[in-house]
């Protein structure tokens, strides 16, 4: 059975980095186990660390300055982040401090199952400072299997500033055997606090070649060999996108859509069509994958409340259970304008890659293509437009995926951005 960091595509050094570290934490706790508790340990991670310097070989003590108590784990989209911060986890609840991928700490956690790993995925616009005093609380306990108390925040560039100021409060004075890892694009103050870095270890991830993504696919998912190949190159490295793009006709068909646009805007009415088609497809695309989970929440809130009961009260129970609805639906529609906008960046990401064929071609630059499938459609815009109007054209659509980032209205962004295409 692969290793924990199996999955984690391309990026050698970091993992390196992560077992090294693991073993590091492994030998504290060996430590820990067999010294005395002294007045000042308890007190975090360094009190632990300084146990061990006095129980250890030398080896084992210069190894400890591998690990420590906050993590950050940056790179682009589709790098791993959230894979990496997952399988250092593992790792670290590993029997045998390695990330073996087969001992209930490493299978529990991949599994999502172990008590002492919290994942924290946001599912709305953003993360709220009562839902991170909670889990700071939370993290604040003794691990119940006896090793670490992990807390893993995906995307942490969604914290509130609110938010932000509870996670750094536990991170400048953390509980004995808590260890935070979060991740975010970069350790630029627009996605992290300079404060919050500071007290942090920093893990960068790169974006895995294609190559990498497509071997992954073809061992992993069994996915035909020439098939991974194209999927690695459309999803640019992206290996979440890869996986999807190699196995759902789905995905096929709204990448399909996406790339016909181009072709489409042959006018200001065709450009807003365009437009409109792009966020309805986004739209639909976001109600499906949130519809079930939606009314299961809903189902078990209203049981919850006595939905359905005919015993004395139960009616009244349900009229006074307004609040709590209306709560589920709130976070429900943020939850699903983050699937929304997810899902238009998806083919935002898919257009950049068409202009960008178009541009490299203009500049007869020897690199492969991203959309293989229509490098011929890329040709004719390179010679009709030049180097200059396809990047031009490229500048758009990232500033559409900045703007939408920012907040602006999707619809508006998109349909600045397909008249920005049209015109050139």
């Amino acid at each position: 059975m692969p290793d924990v960091f199996a999955d984690l595509v391309g990026q050698d050094e970091a993992v390196d980095t992560l077992r090294r570290a693991a073993a590091a934490a492994s030998a504290v706790l060996r430590a820990a186990a067999v010294t005395p508790p002294t007045d000042g340990a308890g007190d975090g991670f360094d009190a632990l660390a300084e146990e061990s310097a006095d129980a250890q070989p030398a080896a084992a003590v210069d190894a400890g300055a591998g690990m420590t108590h906050a993590w950050i784990f940056t790179g682009p989209p589709g790098s791993g982040r959230s894979v990496a911060a997952r399988a250092f986890a593992a790792a670290l609840q590993c029997a045998y401090g390695t990330g073996c991928g087969e001992c209930p700490g490493c299978h529990t956690t991949m599994t999502g199952t172990h008590a002492d790993v919290r994942m924290v995925v946001p599912e709305g616009l953003s993360i709220g400072v009562n839902e991170m005093r909670a889990l700071v609380l939370r993290a604040a306990s003794t691990p119940s299997g006896g090793r670490w108390q992990v807390v893993v925040i995906s995307d942490a560039d969604r914290l509130t500033e609110a938010a932000g100021n509870a996670l750094l409060k536990a991170i400048e004075e953390p509980p004995p055997r808590t260890v935070f890892l979060l991740c975010a694009p970069s350790t630029h103050p627009d996605d992290i606090s300079v404060t919050i870095r500071s007290r942090c270890r920093v893990v960068p991830l790169g974006q895995p070649a294609p190559e990498a993504v497509a071997e992954v696919l073809a061992r992993r998912d069994g996915v035909a060999p020439d098939v991974a190949r194209w999927a690695a190159a459309a999803a640019q490295g992206h290996v979440g996108r890869a996986r999807r793009l190699a196995r759902d006709p789905e995905a096929r068909k709204r990448r399909e859509a996406v790339l016909a646009v181009p072709r489409r805007l042959t006018g200001v009415g065709a450009a807003f069509d365009a437009a409109s088609a792009l966020i309805e497809a986004a739209e639909a695309e976001a109600e499906a994958s949130v519809a079930e989970a939606d009314a299961a929440e809903r189902a078990a809130l209203e049981t919850a409340l006595g939905a359905g009961g005919t015993g004395r009260g139960a009616a009244g129970a349900i009229r006074g259970a307004a609040g709590q609805l209306k709560d589920l639906e709130k976070r429900q529609k943020s939850r699903a304008t983050r699937a929304q906008r997810d899902a238009l960046d998806r083919a935002l990401v898919d257009l950049a890659g068409f202009y960008r064929d178009a541009l490299t071609m203009a500049l007869r630059a020897p690199v492969a293509p991203v959309h293989t499938d229509t490098a011929a459609l890329a040709e004719a815009g390179a010679q009709k437009w030049d180097a200059e109007g396809a990047l031009r054209r490229l500048e758009a659509v990232l500033e559409c995926r900045a703007a939408i980032e920012a907040n602006v209205k999707p619809r508006i962004a998109v349909e600045a951005m397909m008249l920005s295409l049209w015109k050139g």
